[in-house]
């Protein structure tokens, strides 16, 4: 597992297409620069079949988890990516060069906070005073607000280990934090591969919204834009496909990440996401969320979510 976390979670790797942050091929074609999280859409839209005639080239690169990737887009590295439902609020405390232009729901589940099998600990009530890897800014991050706030506890009543996903699994098996919190798969890889015990997940805390979010200065180029419009709209569909094909998206996730097939079904088991719009209902939530990182003081000031926001695919979506 180590061996593929290191893999996973290389700050970018640069899978397919011309290379070299190029904007076009050699033809003068638009290129899209897609950020990925773990292969995951990647393998999404090839299992779906929607690669094959895409109608533009795509240069996917992968990205450890979604506030590096972010940070990419807003400096023009890459056009879009995938995140889940804090990154994009991070990226806008720091007045990033981005716009959540796609938006949709999911299970929860795999959303956890996790303790070795022998942990003394049997609820998050029991959290204070205890250290807990996270990535800082990634939607476990927000998952740990959440979950200490069910618990009547805040960030400051625990140790955060701000920590990417090998490191942070390092330091788990290692004993050198009390909790890991994180999403799948690597939920379901630690469960299966490390014994792992769900201490407590994101039902009936988090929003479960995850976004595809593009730089400014991509969606500022007509070329861009087209691409962009037709990626989401591909997207959706391969989720809405993933949803009752769960055995073949499962075999071909783990076909492209070397995830163990074990482990890729687990996490699809639980419960893939679905297109819904990007309307008032989720930028309020968004900015509840927003809200309580100040609260919290892990952000400097407020965030105005919806500035961050563009609704010029929702059309293309229903």
């Amino acid at each position: 597992m180590r061996k593929l976390l290191s893999a996973l979670t290389a700050a970018t790797l640069v899978l397919t297409g011309c290379g070299g942050g190029s904007d076009a091929s050699s033809d003068g074609e638009v290129v899209l620069r897609v950020g990925d999280q773990k292969g995951g859409a990647k393998s999404l839209l090839t299992a779906a079949g929607l690669l094959d005639d895409f109608p533009y080239e795509i240069e996917w690169s992968t990205f450890s988890s979604g506030p590096p990737l972010l940070e990419a887009a807003s400096a023009g590295a890459i056009d879009l990516g995938g995140v889940g439902n804090t990154p994009p609020i991070f990226a806008a405390a720091a007045n990033a060069r981005i716009a959540a232009v796609y938006s949709a729901q999911g299970s929860v589940e795999g959303d956890a906070l996790l303790v070795p099998a022998d942990s003394p600990l049997k609820s998050a009530g029991e959290l204070r005073g205890r250290s807990i890897a996270v990535a800082k800014g990634s939607s476990a991050h927000g998952q740990v607000l959440l979950t200490l706030a069910s618990e009547g506890l805040t960030t400051k009543d625990v140790t955060l280990n701000f920590l990417q996903p090998s490191d942070a699994y390092s330091a788990f098996t290692q004993g050198r934090v009390d909790a890991w919190a994180v999403w799948d798969p690597y939920t379901s890889q630690a469960e299966l591969e490390a014994d792992a015990r769900v201490l407590a997940d994101g039902r009936g805390k988090s929003n479960g919204y995850t976004f595809q979010v593009a730089g400014r200065a991509a969606l500022a180029d007509p070329g861009k834009e087209a691409a962009i419009k037709e990626y989401v709209k591909r997207y959706a569909q391969a989720q809405r496909w993933a949803d009752t094909h769960r055995e073949e998206w499962a075999a071909t996730w783990a076909a492209e990440t070397g995830l163990e097939v074990e482990v890729a079904r687990r996490a699809v088991e639980r419960g893939g996401d679905l297109p819904v719009p990007l309307d008032d209902t989720v930028i309020a939530s968004e900015q509840e969320l927003a809200d309580a990182f100040t609260a919290d003081g892990a952000l400097p000031g407020k965030v105005v979510f919806k500035d961050f926001v563009d609704t010029r695919f929702r059309g293309e979506l229903s």
